[in-house]
């Protein structure tokens, strides 16, 4: 049985909810103060606000009960107090309620994800020229429309030789060169230095690499994760079989910061070896939201390694803040998906430095993927009178030929919606759901790959290569993010992440010694921690909750949280008895890592529940979570789910 106020944040939807931080100054930033001390300055700012947070948020108050959590409103109202500039981002509110509507209708808060999306909701689904003309002027609908998941371009996978493809490929099709502009120019990346590909997914852009790489003179390869992750596993393992030593940083317990002086004697080493190897950095944790110097950037290229950022976790805009034009890293991955809350499929960037390419060795590897415009998505208004019928009636009539120019193949999975696009001559297109669908099945059963092939049935379709060449592609979520700026998204994610840590520390379990109802790993209350938070729910007899019933019973309530394993955590003498406690052994089968037997502790970790706050989170949103975490305070309620999951006739699952 659900709280009442668990219930109350489900049902209630408060206009212009989410607001920004309490401070503007960040990392990279001058605090504005006294000139001559401005480090300690930034330094009592950010102690100001640590005390702040949990000195003004249910100060002295513990709770209990579930239904003991004041309401909505009320905690909304204590928010806005603690954080009085949290309101100026009233620009995100807007956003969130014009352009991704269908978060209000499905009521679904969306916390299984960071990263970047390219377009917006209502961009992904406006399927009329009026709709197309009005919609960054009109009020959303009042219903979300139907047959929603319509792609507009597909991903075609392709094997090649990595190397050649960044010296020689050339830009691509005008589509690829239209999207690579905008994706660097959004990341803050220069053409001039830097040349890119367009890969599956992360994983395969880290498989990639390491495929390529030149790990038989350049031995080693260093990664700094606290959690268990596919896409370093997959380089582990490529690079295993081609002979590199693999070596991974520690993490210290309790709060998971950088184990510094291990890390620095392997990244320094013997001053007399020139050639290091790769070392992989995520600029901060997408599980614990712990964030991590850029000094160690600087530390590794100084000692001759090349160094692979990963910037998959990054936030919008985070790569403002980045500095990419010092650091000058040899690559950089990051990610994009869909529609934020819709689908977040995508694809993903391997951005490698052109000084750096001619050091890859030259393998035919897989993983790499062209932009394949499928013709038929696009229908000139100019071929009718614009009504739905006569579109359909002349698209029927081409059929069998439009079939005919089909590209090869496209994987719907991973395919990318984009605006329904514009030429330069001002020509507008519709887009037909039923001769989509067709079209992606056919797509699907297709037998052979081909770019070439593809793009030359592309040039005898209906949208011919040079309207293609002039097809620009308007990513809104990527220009709504740079209308917003860093400033106002990192304070709104800086507020909004720290009240729900602070909020989460005050459940405890009733009748007990205090024990607590969530335990979180990494940095809690923190100025410049990252929006993702790794937590853990236990029980009044002080038994942890398995992370994936949390996300299962959380799913049910529309709430989307994930799950995962941190590694690699380090204890101090004084944790040994703790350690016992909390360290759980993952098969090395399941691990799924190579390279590192002997003295093997690739197994050893903790299984958590994870939360990401993307930019269009909200106050609703992170209440909502709260409150659902709080029913674990009553003793029957994971009983209580059991027996009604049953009643409703759906199929139980393993405590």
């Amino acid at each position: 049985m659900q709280s009442a106020s668990f219930k109350e944040a489900s049902q209630v939807c408060l206009p212009a909810c989410c607001p920004s931080p309490f401070l503007t100054q960040l990392q990279h930033q001058q605090p504005q103060s006294k000139a001559s001390k401005p480090r300690s300055t930034s330094a009592a700012c950010r102690h100001d606000f640590a005390e702040k947070t949990a000195s003004s948020i249910f100060p002295n108050t513990q709770f209990t009960n579930p239904e003991s959590l004041p309401s909505l409103e009320d905690s909304l109202t204590e928010f806005t107090k603690a954080y009085p500039r949290y309101s100026e981002t009233h620009q995100v509110d807007q956003i969130r309620t014009q352009d991704y509507y269908h978060l209000t209708f499905s009521n679904h808060t969306c916390l299984d994800y960071l990263g970047i999306g390219l377009f917006s909701y209502s961009q992904l689904h406006e399927s009329s020229k009026n709709l197309i003309a009005s919609s960054s002027h009109s009020l959303p609908p009042s219903s979300p429309p139907q047959n929603l998941d319509i792609p507009f371009f597909g991903l075609s996978y392709k094997t090649g030789n990595l190397k050649m493809q960044l010296l020689h490929g050339g830009e691509g099709s005008g589509l690829e060169s239209a999207m690579k502009k905008r994706i660097m120019s959004f990341l803050n990346i220069s053409e001039n230095e830097y040349c890119m590909v367009f890969t599956a997914n992360k994983t395969s852009a880290f498989k990639l690499l390491a495929e390529s790489y030149p790990f038989q003179s350049n031995r080693r390869l260093l990664t700094v994760y606290d959690y268990e992750s596919e896409s370093v596993d997959s380089m582990i393992n490529c690079s295993a079989k081609k002979g590199a030593k693999i070596k991974s940083a520690e993490f210290s317990w309790p709060r998971l910061r950088i184990q510094s002086a291990n890390l620095r004697k392997m990244v320094v080493g013997s001053r007399k070896k020139n050639k290091r190897g790769l070392f992989v950095f995520p600029l901060h944790s997408r599980m614990t939201g712990a964030r991590y110097p850029f000094l160690w950037l600087n530390i590794a290229q100084e000692n001759g390694w090349h160094v692979l950022v990963d910037a998959c976790a990054l936030g919008p805009k985070d790569m403002d803040s980045f500095g990419l034009s010092l650091l000058r890293p040899d690559f950089l991955v990051c990610s994009f998906y869909k529609v934020f809350g819709e689908n977040p499929s995508g694809f993903g960037c391997l951005f490698v430095k052109k000084s750096t390419a001619q050091l890859l060795e030259t393998s035919t590897s897989s993983g790499m993927v062209s932009l394949i415009p499928t013709e038929r998505l696009f229908r000139s208004v100019d071929e009718s009178s614009g009504t739905d019928n006569e579109v359909e009636m002349k698209s029927k009539s081409k059929s069998k030929e439009d079939e005919l120019a089909s590209p090869s193949i496209i994987s719907d999975h991973l395919s990318v919606p984009a605006q329904s696009g514009r030429l330069e001559r001002g020509q507008t297109y519709e887009i037909q759901h039923e001769e989509i669908t067709a079209k992606l099945k056919e797509l699907e059963t297709a037998e052979t790959l081909g770019s070439e092939k593809a793009i030359d049935n592309i040039q005898q379709g209906n949208l011919k290569l040079k309207e293609i060449e002039t097809l620009e592609m308007e990513c809104r979520g990527l220009d709504q993010v740079d209308s917003l700026g860093l400033t106002l998204i990192s304070n709104r994610a800086r507020c909004l992440i720290n009240w729900l840590v602070n909020a989460l520390m005050k459940l405890k379990h009733p009748n007990t010694e205090g024990i607590p109802l969530v335990r979180i790993y990494g940095p809690k209350i923190k100025f410049d921690r990252g929006p993702a938070l790794a937590f853990n729910v236990y029980d009044w007899k002080g038994d942890k909750v398995e992370p994936v019933l949390v996300q299962k019973l959380a799913d049910r309530s529309n709430i989307s949280l994930s799950y995962g394993f941190l590694h690699h955590i380090w204890f101090a003498d004084k944790y040994q008895e703790e350690k016992n406690k909390v360290i759980e052994r993952k098969s090395n089968e399941a691990n799924g890592t190579a390279g590192n037997k002997g003295k093997d502790r690739s197994g050893e970790g903790i299984h958590v529940v994870t939360a990401a706050l993307g930019f269009l989170a909200n106050f609703q949103d992170i209440y909502r979570l709260w409150a659902f975490i709080a029913q674990f305070l009553d003793a029957d309620f994971v009983e209580k789910e059991r027996w009604r999951y049953t009643a409703l006739n759906q199929k139980t699952f393993e405590v």
